[in-house]
């Protein structure tokens, strides 16, 4: 049976982590009148923010995409994203709580359904928050899904999720999760650009991973992906690059069955892990 959902009064806020008004599949409803002027500012003043930083440093498949927000002064309603998403590339996106297990996770991806943090960091948070929240979840995610190609790998990703879950290996396959979709950074003719959501939505690693000579980048090798450990407390020490989203598509077209063998028996590297098998990428 589902859970009722709560409905708030238009003072309050989405309440963080209440996932007694999630239905049986995670999902709840967006609740848009509980956003306060205050959320809506936050909001605004962050989209403000970084797309002013994107020129030069994010994808440009990214830049052309986010327009397709719709409103960039408060947060958006995601039906009216919807209306513009589902012709584009049959994906929709949906409202969540938080942070969901990884088996339903994975179900609506391999559905086309996006899920989406309802609520927004206080003004406290605004420059750094544990977990996902609605601005990384709409400005960082959300535009790539209007792109064909990536929609599709996403899609993909979400049905591999649910064998690798069977598998015992939802641990190996974050790992690709996030350094794709979270941290990918992709070679474009102007240059590296990054694509991947928890860079976009950051206004200091947007900058370290694409320009940094600190940073190290190295071409994305699937079984190398996978045993690498990653930081959720600071910047990524490793970033993994992709020369086009039609190679990252075609890459994970195989059963990851072996690779997961593979993984397994070379054992996991620490995140700032540098080995001979390694293919740097160098700037300029």
């Amino acid at each position: 049976m589902a859970v009722e959902p709560v409905v708030y009064g238009a003072s309050e806020r989405p309440p963080r982590g209440d996932y007694s008004r999630a239905r049986d599949d995670y999902t709840c409803p967006q609740n848009w009148s509980a956003y306060t002027e205050a959320d809506h500012d936050t909001y605004r003043r962050l989209y403000e923010r970084q797309s002013a930083l994107l020129p030069g440093l994010a994808a440009q498949a990214f830049v052309d995409a986010l327009p397709a927000l719709g409103v960039r002064d408060r947060i958006p309603r995601f039906d009216e994203i919807n209306e513009r998403l589902r012709p584009a590339t049959g994906w929709e996106i949906v409202a969540v709580p938080g942070l969901i297990p990884e088996r339903p996770f994975f179900d609506l991806l391999a559905h086309r359904r996006f899920p989406v943090t309802d609520w927004i960091r206080t003004p406290q948070e605004f420059d750094y928050i544990v977990e996902p929240d609605v601005f990384h979840d709409l400005f960082g995610h959300v535009p790539l899904l209007f792109n064909p190609v990536f929609a599709d790998y996403v899609q993909r990703y979400g049905q591999g999720g649910l064998k690798a879950h069977d598998l015992g290996a939802g641990e190996l396959l974050s790992r690709l999760y996030w350094y794709t979709i979270e941290f990918g950074l992709i070679r474009e003719p102007q240059g590296l650009r990054a694509y991947g959501a928890g860079i976009l939505s950051s206004s200091g690693e947007l900058r370290h991973s694409v320009t940094s000579p600190r940073a190290r980048r190295i071409a994305l090798d699937l079984v190398r992906c996978m045993r690498t450990r990653y930081k959720i407390d600071d910047y990524q020490a490793t970033y993994f690059v992709i020369d086009s989203f039609e190679q990252l598509f075609d890459m994970t077209a195989p059963d990851f069955t072996p690779i997961y063998d593979t993984v397994r028996a070379l054992g996991e590297l620490p995140a700032d892990a540098s080995i001979a098998s390694d293919s740097p990428i160098t700037l300029g």
